[in-house]
């Protein structure tokens, strides 16, 4: 037994010396400087994920705006100076957007490849989400989260809600299932018709029920999804591969078929998918489950950290409050509690600088997305003052997290100033300023340049519209008014908007209208 023992550790010794002898990547010449780290294939992934600002920032001080780290067995070259970034947004000829998120999404869902050159699709998925999340078909989306926001708030919910009665519930598990439950029903449709139904009560809880379901197989699978992204194979997490088999069911075509509303984005992509793919059924669905998770794995935590210092800043509820309740006079709207809905469009949503001020604050707080180019070939990557060569299959990097938190952009970076994105005038605020010159790129929590979430409009009117109707019918506030700041958990670094490391109490009750 000990033999064995000393055998199989004297094999490993020996295949880490190996690694750092032969296996270690060198730099040559002309290229950005290296930081292998000491761990094989690792290399700096632990350092990296425990803390990734700070881990960036030692770097940035010890190398520059640019310096190449090995982490996971790919090698990332991160690019921190934002008046290079640009320059990097040039190299389309040379930098491959697509290649990661076609390889993460079906490494994380389960779905054939979605890269039209493999051949299971043609479909351009990108074209598709501009079509059906922007332009004209975005205003159908505002319309309808419009009122289901209100029914989830006000009908769904109902059995909670009495006059003059607190409810206290944690924060972010509120935001979680309005958001949720309103999305869903936006996208995917209602499995009830509303019109002249006798059972209609009986399906909403019913409809309400699966939703939910959908809810805990939701959180359950993306409770792992940042070891998916890492390359850990589903298998190794039963419950959470079981959670997406269920929702895959959910969403087959077949499934989807019953459903009244759905979107175009659904209706669209549930066509190409029949008449330009070769993926199965469950492949097909599970197309649909990459479209609920990007709806809502970022927009939830986005919300709740909204709401949150919202609740903390009470000249902000104060400024929001009036905002709201003057677009609503504009709009010739009342509130009230006898069944007749807000109706808010597009362009009186965008009549809300505070709000979107405050959206913007918080979402600065809180995100920490990364943009991500492959290269598709050995080039040289010209920055504003320099140029540095870059290997075929590497990775290019912005992590904007470093710019929302610089104090040379961002005055105190880590307060909420919930005006920080208004002017003098009261109106959008565009003019941020590094080393005293102006910056293009500023503000980066949906990333920039081609791959930009095509989502980030309905997003922002989603939150936008959820403010303004908690706002006209609930009184709330924070069980403690001292209560701390979350932390935010670091475990989804990369991903989008950070969620909090544990949930805040709250509660709320109806206006008397």
């Amino acid at each position: 037994m000990f033999l064995a023992s000393w055998i199989w550790g004297t094999a490993v010794i020996l295949c880490c010396v190996s690694w750092f002898l032969l296996g270690r990547r060198r730099r040559r010449q002309g290229e950005p400087p290296l930081e292998n780290g000491f761990l094989p294939y690792l290399g700096c992934a632990l350092k990296f994920g425990a803390n990734p600002l700070e881990f960036l920032k030692e770097k940035q001080k010890k190398h520059g705006h640019i310096f190449t780290c090995h982490v996971a067995g790919k090698y990332i070259h991160f690019l921190t100076d934002p008046f290079s970034y640009h320059a990097l947004m040039r190299q389309g000829k040379h930098l491959d957007w697509k290649k990661f998120h076609f390889a993460t999404s079906a490494k994380a869902f389960g779905h054939g490849s979605i890269d039209p050159a493999e051949g299971n699709t043609t479909e351009n998925f990108h074209q598709t989400f501009i079509r059906t999340l922007q332009g004209n078909a975005l205003d159908a989306l505002i319309e309808a989260m419009m009122e289901n926001l209100q029914y989830v708030m006000l009908q769904s919910r109902s059995p909670k809600l009495q006059t003059n009665t607190w409810v206290t519930e944690g924060l972010y598990t509120f935001c979680c299932q309005v958001m949720f439950e309103s999305g869903f029903l936006t996208l995917f449709g209602k499995e009830f018709n509303s019109n002249n139904d006798k059972n209609l009560s009986s399906k909403q809880e019913t409809e309400r029920a699966h939703i939910l379901n959908a809810l805990e197989n939701f959180k359950e699978f993306d409770k792992i999804f940042p070891a998916l992204v890492a390359g850990l194979p589903i298998h190794l997490f039963k419950s959470a591969h079981s959670a997406r088999e269920k929702l895959g069911e959910a969403l087959l075509h077949k499934n989807l078929l019953k459903r009244d509303n759905l979107s175009e984005l659904v209706t669209l992509r549930m066509f190409l998918n029949d008449t330009l793919s070769t993926f199965d059924d469950m492949e097909k669905a599970k197309t649909h489950v990459a479209v609920l998770w990007a709806s809502q794995a970022n927009t939830i935590p986005a919300t709740f950290w909204t709401l949150f210092y919202l609740l903390k800043s009470p000249e902000a509820m104060r400024a929001a409050t009036k905002e709201v309740q003057s677009v609503l006079e504009s709009a010739e709207e009342s509130v009230s509690l006898d069944g007749k809905h807000i109706s808010l469009n597009r362009k009186q949503l965008d009549n809300m600088p505070i709000l979107d001020s405050i959206i913007k604050e918080a979402m600065r707080l809180s995100s920490a997305s990364m943009t991500f180019r492959v290269a598709k070939e050995d080039f040289t990557l010209h920055l504003e003052n320099s140029f540095y060569n870059i290997r075929k299959d590497d990775v290019v990097a912005l992590y904007p997290q470093l710019l929302h938190f610089d104090p040379e952009i961002y005055a105190d970076p880590l307060t909420f100033k919930y005006d920080r994105f208004l002017n003098e005038k009261g109106e959008e605020k565009t003019d941020f300023y590094r080393h005293g010159r102006k910056l293009k790129h500023y503000y980066m929590p949906f990333g920039t340049g081609i791959a930009k979430c095509p989502g980030r409009l309905f997003a922002v009117h989603e939150i936008k519209q959820f403010l303004a109707l908690i706002l006209s019918y609930f009184e709330i506030e924070l069980v403690d008014s001292n209560v701390k700041c979350p932390s935010l958990d670091q475990s989804r670094a990369g991903l989008g908007i950070l969620q909090p490391s544990n949930d805040i109490d709250f509660r709320y009750r109806l206006k008397c209208l």
